[in-house]
C-alpha cells in the first residue's frame, strides 16, 4: 500500500474478531518498524510489553479496570494482542551525560519538552501505521493513572517505566466509528501558518 493511503486509511477501531489472532512474527515485524521512530540522542528509551494471550490480557483488563465494562470498553478487549507503550525517562537523562553529549549532569530540567514521552509516542503511530499497512485495526488508548500501580504490580513494571498508552491490535470486526468523527477535520489554514502566526 502506498505511504498516503496507509496514512488516510489509518483510523482508532475498537472492534475486533476474536478468532483471528496475530502471529508473533508479524508483532515482531511491525516492532520492528515501530522501534525504526527517531529518538532523541539516538537514545531509544521505549519498550513494550507485548500481551497475546488470553491470562495476560485479562490480567491487563483486572488491573486497569473496575466495575462493569462500559460498551467501547467491552469491544476494545476483544483484541487479541495489546500492546503496551512505556517510556524510560532515566535512559534520556543517563544518555545526555555521556561524553558526546556534552551535559556532566542529569539534570531534567535541560529538557525544554520529555522527549523521552515524544519518542515513545512517535514509535506507537508508526505501530499504528504499521498495523494498518499489514490489514490489521488497532486503537491506542491511555491508562488512567490511579491504575499505573496495579498495572505495575500485574506485569512487574520497573518505576522507571511510564505508561504512555496502549495498542490494541487484531483483525478488525464490525466496528461503530466514534461520535467524535462528526466534528470532522480542521481545515489545513487552521492549523498551519507559515512565517509568523501574526
Amino acid at each position: 500500500m502506498e505511504f498516503a493511503e496507509v496514512v488516510r486509511r489509518r483510523r482508532m477501531v475498537r472492534s475486533y474478531d476474536p478468532e483471528r489472532t496475530i502471529e508473533r512474527e508479524m508483532l515482531d515485524e511491525l516492532l520492528r518498524l515501530a522501534v525504526r521512530a527517531p529518538s532523541a540522542g539516538h537514545t531509544q528509551g521505549w519498550r513494550f510489553l507485548v500481551l497475546d494471550d488470553i491470562t495476560s490480557r485479562n490480567s491487563f483488563w483486572e488491573a486497569t479496570s473496575e466495575g462493569e465494562p462500559d460498551a467501547w470498553l467491552t469491544r476494545l478487549q476483544t483484541a487479541p494482542v495489546l500492546i503496551l507503550c512505556f517510556s524510560d525517562k532515566e535512559a534520556y537523562l543517563d544518555r545526555y551525560a555521556e561524553p558526546d553529549k556534552g551535559w556532566t549532569d542529569r539534570d531534567e530540567a535541560r529538557w525544554p519538552v520529555p522527549y523521552w514521552h515524544i519518542d515513545t509516542g512517535m514509535a506507537a503511530m508508526i505501530a499504528l501505521l504499521a498495523a494498518e499497512d499489514h490489514g490489521l485495526a488497532a486503537c491506542f488508548f491511555g491508562v488512567p493513572g490511579e491504575r499505573w500501580p496495579a498495572l505495575r504490580s500485574a506485569f512487574d513494571v520497573p518505576e522507571r517505566l511510564t505508561p504512555i498508552g496502549v495498542i490494541s491490535l487484531g483483525y478488525p470486526a464490525a466496528d461503530r466509528r466514534s461520535p467524535s468523527l462528526k466534528r470532522g477535520r480542521r481545515d489545513l489554514a487552521d492549523v498551519v501558518s507559515y512565517g509568523s502566526f501574526a
